[in-house]
C-alpha cells in the first residue's frame, strides 16, 4: 500500500509541474496575444519563470552592438533588491552565461560561479549565486538577448532547465516581434505622415527656408534624433547650415547661416567626398568644426545623406544620437525619402528663382534696349546699364570702364547697392596691372573672374578692395570687332559670384556695345553734317565773294563804259543814245539783282554786325509786317548765327509766298547755353517739312549743329517754327566715345 502511494506521488508531481508550466505559458501567451507592451511581458515572464523553476533570480537582457547587455526584465524570490535592475547596462566578456550565449548563440550554463569571470560573474558572486542557466532569445533569425535564471543552492540547476526556458523565450520573441512590428508600423505611419506634410509644403511652392525648417523638424521627430542639420555645400569648399532642429528645443550647435570649412573626418566632409551616405558610430574618433559642439551636447553618433539637385550634389541632411549605441541600420534609407523631397523643393525653388530672374533680366534688357534704340546719350546708357546689371545680378558694385591708349581704364559708369558714392569718381583713370578683372579682360579679350582678391590685385583695385570687395567678374565690351572696355560686377561676400555671371553680363555688354556703336555712328554723322554745312557756308561765301569781286565789278565797269560811250554819241544820234540809256538801265537792274543774290548768300549785316542788325534788315525787307523781339546781346558762333538767320529768312519767305499771312512774329532769346528761335504767322497753315527742300535743308542744318527743329502748322491755324540751338561747338563726338577709346594697337576682340 505504501509502495503504491509513493508510485502515485511520483506520477502526479510531474503532471502537476507540467500543468503549472502550461498554465504559466498560457498566461504569458494571453498577454502576448493581447498586444501587451514588451516591458509588461518581460516582467511577467521573469516572474512566471522564477516561480515555476523555483530559482532565486530571473533576468532578461537585450544585447547591444557595443558588447554590452541591458536588463529589460528582472525578478527575485525575496522581492527585495535584484542584482541587475531594469535598465542596468553591463559590459560583456569573460566566462558567464550571458557572454557564453552571445558568443555561441546557444543555451549555456555555469554550474559553479566560483570559476566564472567577467563583470556579470563578479556581480553574481556578490549576490551569492552559485549556478546559472541562460537561453538565447532570437527574433526574426537574429540573436536579440538572453533569459537567465540563477540559484544560490550548492547543487547545479536541473538538466532540463534549458528546455523548460525555451518555451518562454519563444513567447518573448513573439512579443518582441509583435511589438517591433507595431513600432515599425507606427513609425512607418508617422514617417509617411511626415513625408506627406513635407510633400504638401513642396507642392504648395513654399520657400526653401520653410521646407528646410519643416524637414529638419519632421526628420528629428520621426528618427528620434538629438540634433538634425541640413546644410548646403558652397563652391569655396565650405558648408552653410540652412536648417536645424534639436530635440530639447535648445539652440543648434551651429546656427542657421553658420559656415565652416570642410576637411577631416566628419559627416559633412565624408558625404561631400564620397557623394554617398556616411555614418560616424562614435564621435570620439571624429574631427573638424562642429564635432566639438556635438560632443559638448553629448552626441555620440551620426548619419548623413547627400541631397542632390538635377544630378549634382547640393548638400547634406544629418541626424545624431546621444545614445551609446549607433543609429539604426535603416537610418540612411529612411533619410532618403526626405532628401528626395528636399531636392525637389530646391529644384522647384531654383526653377522659380531662375524664371523670375530670367523675367527680371529680360525686362532690364528691354529697358536698356529701349534707351539704346532711342539714341539716348552714352552717359545715360552707362548709368542705366550699371544699375540694371547690379540689381539683376544682386551684386554690391557694378562698374563700366573704357580702355584708353595710355594703358589705363577710365570709369564711365558705376552703381552701388547701398546708394552710396562709388569708391572712385566718374572719369577716374585706373592703371592696368596686377591680378584684377580689368587687367585680365584687357590682356585676354575674354571674360575674367577673381574669386578671392589678394595683395597682388594691383594698386588701383586696392581702393575698391578697401570697400570690402572679395570677388568680381568682368566681361569685355567690343565695338565693331575691337575691344572697347569692360563691365564688371563685384561682391563683398566670401562665396564667389555664380558661375553664370559671365554669360548674363554678356547680354548687357552687347547692348552697351550697340549703344556705343550707335553713338559713334551718330557722332560721325553729325560731324559729317557739320562739315557739309561748313562746306556749304564756305561755298556761299566764295560765291558771294566771286560775285562781288568778279561779276559785280565787271557789271559796274560795263555800265561805266556804256556811259562813257554814250557821252561820245553825236547829238543827232538820238536813237543810239536812247538805246545806250536802255542798256545802262538794264545793267543797273542786273547789278541790283546780283547784289541781292550776294546778300542772300552771305548777308553783309550778319557778317558785320551779328544777328540783331541782320534780323532788323531782314524784317524791313519782308513782304509781311514783322514784329521782332531779339533778346540776344553780342555775337554768337558763326554757324549758330547763320542757322538762325536762314531759319527766320525761310520762315518769313514762306509766310509771304505760301501762307498768305498778314503778320509774322519773330522771337529770339538765349540762355542756359541755348539759342531759342520762334517764328509765327497767321497764315493758312498746312506746312509740311517733307514737301519742298527749304524746310528739309533747314532741319538738316539745325540738327547738324546738335539742335532741334519743330514745325506746328495745322490747316487754317497759322504756322509756328521753333528751333533750339546749342551755343557750344556741336556735332563732335560724345565724351568718352570716339576712336581714341580703342586700346593700344587697336587689338581686335576675339
Amino acid at each position: 500500500m505504501a509502495a503504491a502511494g509513493v508510485e502515485v506521488l511520483t506520477i502526479v508531481r510531474p503532471s502537476e509541474r507540467i500543468a503549472e508550466e502550461q498554465a504559466a505559458l498560457r498566461r504569458v501567451a494571453t498577454l502576448v496575444a493581447g498586444g501587451a507592451p514588451p516591458e509588461a511581458v518581460f516582467a511577467v515572464v521573469a516572474e512566471e519563470v522564477g516561480r515555476l523553476l523555483e530559482v532565486d533570480f530571473t533576468i532578461l537582457s537585450r544585447y547591444e552592438p557595443n558588447d554590452a547587455q541591458v536588463s529589460v526584465g528582472v525578478w527575485g524570490r525575496t522581492g527585495a533588491d535584484v542584482p541587475f535592475p531594469v535598465g542596468t547596462r553591463v559590459r560583456l566578456g569573460g566566462r558567464n552565461v550571458v557572454s557564453l550565449v552571445v558568443h555561441t548563440g546557444r543555451p549555456a550554463r555555469v554550474d559553479d560561479y566560483a570559476d566564472a569571470s567577467g563583470a556579470v560573474a563578479y556581480a553574481a558572486r556578490g549576490w551569492r549565486m552559485r549556478s546559472a542557466v541562460g537561453v538565447p532569445i532570437g527574433v526574426e533569425g537574429r540573436l536579440w538577448g538572453v533569459m537567465a535564471v540563477a540559484s544560490g543552492q550548492e547543487q547545479p540547476m536541473p538538466p532540463d532547465t534549458e528546455a523548460r526556458l525555451a518555451g518562454f523565450t519563444e513567447l518573448i520573441a513573439t512579443a518582441i516581434a509583435n511589438a517591433q512590428a507595431r513600432v515599425e508600423l507606427r513609425g512607418f505611419a508617422e514617417e509617411q505622415a511626415a513625408l506627406r506634410r513635407v510633400a504638401t509644403l513642396v507642392a504648395r511652392a513654399a520657400t526653401p527656408e520653410e521646407v528646410f525648417a519643416a524637414v529638419t523638424d519632421e526628420v528629428g521627430r520621426v528618427l528620434s534624433s538629438e540634433v538634425t542639420l541640413l546644410s548646403r555645400y558652397d563652391a569655396d569648399g565650405a558648408a552653410t547650415i540652412v536648417g536645424a532642429w534639436t530635440r530639447t528645443g535648445a539652440a543648434s550647435p551651429i546656427a542657421i547661416g553658420g559656415r565652416f570649412r570642410l576637411g577631416g573626418r566628419d559627416m559633412h566632409t565624408l558625404v561631400f567626398r564620397t557623394r554617398r551616405p556616411a555614418r560616424i558610430d562614435d564621435y570620439a574618433h571624429a574631427s573638424r568644426v562642429g564635432v566639438d559642439m556635438a560632443r559638448s551636447m553629448g552626441v555620440h553618433s551620426g548619419v548623413g545623406v547627400p541631397i542632390s539637385v538635377d544630378g549634382r550634389l547640393w548638400g547634406v541632411i544629418g541626424v545624431t544620437s546621444a545614445h551609446e549605441q549607433p543609429l539604426p541600420a535603416d537610418t540612411e534609407a529612411r533619410l532618403g525619402g526626405f532628401t528626395e523631397l528636399v531636392g525637389t523643393a530646391i529644384a522647384n525653388a531654383q526653377a522659380r528663382v531662375e524664371l523670375r530672374g530670367f523675367a527680371e533680366e529680360q525686362a532690364a534688357l528691354r529697358r536698356v534696349a529701349t534707351l539704346v534704340a532711342g539714341a539716348a546719350p552714352a552717359e545715360e546708357v552707362f548709368a542705366a546699364v550699371t544699375e540694371e546689371v547690379g540689381r539683376v545680378l544682386s551684386v554690391e558694385f557694378t562698374v563700366l570702364s573704357r580702355y584708353g591708349r595710355d594703358g589705363t581704364a577710365t570709369v564711365l559708369g558705376a552703381w552701388t547697392r547701398t546708394g552710396a558714392a562709388f569708391p572712385v569718381p566718374m572719369g577716374f583713370h585706373m592703371g592696368l596691372g596686377g591680378r584684377n578683372v580689368h587687367t585680365l579682360v584687357f590682356e585676354t579679350c575674354q571674360p575674367a573672374r577673381v574669386d578671392h582678391y589678394g595683395q597682388d590685385a594691383g594698386p588701383a583695385p586696392m581702393i575698391v578692395l578697401a570697400a570690402g570687395v572679395r570677388s568680381s567678374v568682368g566681361a569685355p565690351i567690343s565695338v565693331k570687332g575691337r575691344l572697347w572696355g569692360v563691365m564688371s560686377v563685384a561682391s563683398t561676400y566670401e562665396r564667389p559670384l555664380s558661375a553664370d555671371t559671365e554669360a548674363r553680363l554678356a547680354a548687357f555688354t552687347e547692348l552697351v556695345a550697340t549703344a556705343i556703336a550707335n553713338a559713334e555712328a551718330q557722332a560721325a554723322l553729325a560731324a559729317s553734317r557739320v562739315r557739309i554745312v561748313a562746306a556749304v557756308d564756305a561755298a556761299r561765301r566764295r560765291i558771294e565773294r566771286d560775285l562781288h569781286d568778279g561779276v559785280q565789278q565787271r557789271l559796274v565797269s560795263l555800265a561805266m563804259q556804256i556811259r562813257a560811250a554814250q557821252a561820245t554819241v553825236p547829238p543827232a544820234a538820238e536813237e543810239l543814245t536812247a538805246h545806250l540809256d536802255g542798256l545802262a538801265a538794264e545793267i543797273g537792274d542786273v547789278l541790283d539783282e546780283v547784289r541781292e543774290i550776294a546778300r542772300g548768300l552771305n548777308p553783309p549785316a550778319l557778317a558785320d554786325g551779328g544777328l540783331r542788325p541782320a534780323l532788323r534788315t531782314l524784317a524791313r525787307r519782308s513782304a509781311v509786317p514783322v514784329r521782332l523781339d531779339v533778346g540776344v546781346a553780342g555775337r554768337l558762333p558763326d554757324q549758330i548765327e547763320l542757322a538762325a538767320y536762314y531759319v527766320i529768312a525761310e520762315a518769313l519767305t514762306n509766310a509771304a509766298k505760301h501762307a498768305d499771312a498778314s503778320e509774322a512774329q519773330v522771337q529770339v532769346e538765349s540762355g542756359e547755353g541755348l539759342l531759342r528761335v520762334c517764328v509765327r504767322d497767321d497764315g493758312r497753315g498746312g506746312a509740311d517739312r517733307t514737301r519742298g527742300s527749304g524746310l528739309v535743308g533747314l532741319t538738316d542744318r539745325v540738327e547738324a549743329l546738335g539742335g532741334r527743329f519743330a514745325l506746328h502748322s495745322p490747316v487754317g491755324g497759322g504756322t509756328a517754327v521753333q528751333v533750339v540751338l546749342p551755343l557750344t561747338a556741336a556735332g563732335g563726338p560724345h565724351a568718352g566715345e570716339p576712336a581714341e577709346s580703342a586700346p593700344p594697337g587697336g587689338r581686335p576682340a576675339p
